[in-house]
């Protein structure tokens, strides 16, 4: 499985979502980076990027590859994950699966809600419309246009350089075949599972009509760490349309993980 990484220290698990690869939450870096020493570890989830799919063929046998892959890169050292989309639903699992190998879970217009017919969604709308946006999206035009709430020149170009190349490398197989299995075998928030106890975030677009914004307030019982935005004039994409909001909860979150973590080896001693 191809991981890229950067940068040393605590440990940080990136993942993507359905359809794109790791280059997507490159965005994201500088401010990691800024929030102190974290080894950034960006995922090509299987069937993404240069990741083969293997024998995936379903959301659970995504989770299982990549806490395996997790495992081996970084054995018993505690880590950090965060996911956008799909990759969500993915990081979440993992936390219910590896409890005491997480220190904080963080999502970007997560997938809380496998079932489409299910999601409480927005309509569609778009809040600003930009001519010069389209011409520099160029090829990925529709691409764009599908996602954009604000459209811009700027927003189209950080599209172009980190969605649309990972759209264009994926397997197209992957798509169809996780989306067969799309639902976890096991709710990561349900009855059956106990609170997850350390910093969490959940970062929502109030105008994002692929997962919407009502699904992850609705489960923040089960984080009673966790900090909760929904953000307006955001689309699916929150940390593309909105980024000095989303870096400025990033860092938060960061800082909350170190403050926990140093709280704890205080009591250790």
């Amino acid at each position: 499985m191809n991981i890229v990484e950067r940068g040393s220290g605590t440990p940080i698990v990136l993942l993507h979502g359905l359809g794109v690869d790791h280059r997507i939450l490159l965005p994201l870096d500088d401010a990691i980076a800024s929030a102190g020493d974290w080894r950034r570890l960006y995922v090509d989830m299987p069937g993404h990027g240069t990741s083969p799919i293997g024998n995936v063929a379903s959301t659970e046998d995504v989770v299982r590859e990549v806490a395996r892959e997790v495992g081996e890169r970084l054995g018993e050292e505690r880590f950090a994950i965060l996911g956008a989309s799909f990759g969500a639903m993915v990081a979440r699992c993992i936390a219910r699966d590896m409890p005491g190998s997480t220190l904080g879970l963080a999502t970007l217009g997560g997938v809380f809600i496998a079932e489409h017919h299910l999601r409480r969604v927005p309509d569609r709308v778009v809040l600003h419309e930009d001519p010069d946006a389209l011409v520099a999206a160029g090829e990925a035009r529709e691409e764009y246009l599908e996602m954009a709430v604000v459209q811009s020149t700027e927003g189209a170009r950080d599209f172009l350089e980190y969605a649309h190349p990972g759209v264009l490398a994926a397997d197209q197989r992957a798509p169809d075949l996780i989306s067969s299995r799309y639902s976890p075998d096991r709710d990561p928030e349900g009855d059956t599972a106990p609170p997850y106890p350390y910093p969490a975030l959940f970062v929502t677009g109030r105008q994002d009509h692929v997962v919407g914004y009502e699904d992850a307030y609705s489960r923040l019982d089960h984080y009673p760490r966790a900090t909760y935005a929904a953000l307006d004039a955001t689309g699916h994409n929150v940390h593309l349309d909105q980024p000095a909001v989303t870096a400025a909860l990033l860092t938060g979150w960061l800082g909350r993980i170190r403050a926990m973590a140093s709280r704890a080896k205080g009591i250790a001693r």
